[in-house]
């Protein structure tokens, strides 16, 4: 992880925990079902940013390390999680997690992986994972045409985000993971994932993106208003669906 890279969530934590989706259920089913995954099984999830991801399988009884490099979005998780007894924090990244040798069954990394250096980032996963252990890769990607309101919604940020252009859906393909995973790669899978917001929980989905502009830039209030008239245009029962591919790709970590 770069240093910008770790730093470019700190001031949208609050907006971060309160409207960023979580995942569907078929991702565990998908993981349990098809790749083995034991139940109780150890998770390491790397770049777990406020826990969206940590909960999901702390919920389903898996013990969770959550290996987080920014403070205020590790704080954040403490803060949600630490009432489950199988969840424990550590300041690291994903290139240095500071975990044990062979201390893990899975390792996970949701919407995160983007950010990582790829090969220094495997070859510590493959120090960490148990021998035979497993690394799920998952993304929330969001669909970007196929209603008025997301097509909307593309257009919006192209014309006012902040360097949209060059973060913007920077999320592995089929052919980038086939290679990163090499002949470990065993699995993949897509599943629909939806949020419903109203205009209040819309504005904060988007203030929780490092490329939103914040209050004081020019393009601010003028993105705040096209986004109100956008929800306008095409709100249905007062709420617009917010609509995404999960995609999940699993296999073994190599140390090549």
């Amino acid at each position: 992880m770069s240093q910008d890279s770790t730093q470019r969530f700190t001031s949208r934590v609050a907006d971060y925990v309160k409207y960023r989706p979580s995942y569907p259920q078929d991702v565990l089913t998908f993981l349990h079902t098809t790749c083995g995954l034991v139940r109780g099984a150890k998770v390491a999830d790397i770049g777990a940013g406020t826990g969206i991801s940590a909960k999901l399988f702390l919920d389903a009884g898996h013990p969770v390390v959550a290996v987080e490099p920014n403070e205020a979005m590790r704080n954040a998780a403490v803060a949600w999680l630490s009432g489950f007894d199988g969840f424990t924090s550590a300041a690291g990244t994903a290139e240095a997690t500071t975990l044990d040798d062979a201390s893990v069954d899975l390792v996970i990394a949701a919407q995160a992986f983007h950010w990582f250096d790829p090969a220094t980032a495997r070859r510590e996963f493959a120090r960490i994972l148990k021998p035979g252990g497993l690394v799920a890769l998952f993304w929330n990607s969001r669909v970007l045409s196929g209603t008025d309101f997301l097509v909307g919604y593309e257009a919006l940020l192209n014309r006012y985000g902040v360097d949209y252009t060059e973060v913007s859906e920077r999320y592995g393909d089929d052919a980038s993971m086939s290679a990163w995973f090499g002949d470990g790669f065993s699995h993949k899978a897509t599943f629909p994932n939806a949020q419903m917001l109203d205009f209040d929980r819309l504005k904060g989905r988007l203030m929780s993106s490092s490329y939103a502009p914040k209050a004081g830039h020019p393009n601010h209030e003028p993105m705040l208003a096209a986004l109100r008239d956008l929800f306008n245009r095409t709100r249905e029962n007062g709420t617009v669906e917010f609509a995404y591919e999960t995609r999940l790709y699993v296999g073994e970590a190599s140390n090549r």
